[in-house]
């Protein structure tokens, strides 16, 4: 229970994303509802700024995961891969700009969950991991013309991670896992929380156009290997931090 709550305490800024997608479902149709979550989002941000729930290096972190995401989504918008339908003044090349808070929920689940876990890795290796996160990255973006290697690169990321532990407290008893199932286990939960945004119009897959159907179980692995990226870009600022005393 006690690990739940922190977990829920670490999705904090995920939670309430879509809480108010599920409740932009009742705006009137007059008031575009892409741009006000939009609003909703830049709101939340200052909040949890103002709330001392982020610092405000870490709001940095999280506002270069918006950066980061809005141009992923720019890109797969262009080809096809799904698709914003409902209109809005906040839309850049058919994406809306509320989209890379989608990304930023996804940086903030990190940052949170490594202060509020106390997180410390033994065996890391950053350069390798890094390394690989890239081409993780590079592929989702290439795949669309040349060969699609995730299962390679799947493949080498657990041989990257393979013996890195993470280390984290639950009330006052250190726990570890490793760090490849952890990668697994968030991607589990970003693909249930796909399904449940694409439930309430967040964006659209191509084979949702006439009516919502599940997210393909294949996009379970695809945010497995995303989420490599995100650790990746928190570790490169974390891991230079001094370990707690008496902590691996």
């Amino acid at each position: 229970m006690r690990f739940g709550l922190v977990q829920a305490s670490s999705c904090a800024f995920a939670g309430l994303l879509l809480t108010g997608l599920a409740l932009s479902t009742l705006l009137p149709e007059a008031v575009p509802r892409y741009d006000a979550l939009l609003v909703y989002g830049i709101a939340l941000t200052a909040a949890f700024w103002a709330l001392r729930l982020e610092t405000g290096r870490e709001v940095l972190a999280i506002l270069g995961f918006h950066v980061v995401g809005l141009v992923f989504e720019l890109f797969k918008v262009r080809m096809g891969s799904w698709s914003y339908p409902e209109p809005a003044l906040t839309k850049i090349g058919g994406v809306p700009l509320y989209s890379g808070f989608m990304y930023a929920a996804v940086g903030s689940y990190v940052v949170r969950a490594w202060r509020l876990f106390d997180l410390r890795l033994t065996g890391y290796r950053p350069l390798a991991t890094s390394a690989v996160a890239a081409l993780v990255y590079v592929n989702f973006l290439t795949h669309h013309w040349l060969p699609d290697v995730r299962l390679p690169l799947a493949a080498a990321m657990i041989a990257a991670t393979w013996g890195v532990w993470v280390h984290y407290t639950v009330g006052a008893t250190r726990h570890r896992m490793p760090l490849a199932l952890s990668f697994v286990l968030i991607g589990f939960f970003l693909w249930v929380a796909e399904n449940a945004s694409t439930l309430m119009g967040a964006w659209q897959y191509p084979h949702q156009a006439d009516a919502w159907a599940m997210v393909h179980p294949a996009k379970f692995g695809a945010w497995a290997l995303l989420v490599t990226v995100a650790f990746a870009l928190v570790a490169a600022w974390k891991v230079r931090s001094p370990p707690a005393p008496g902590t691996p």
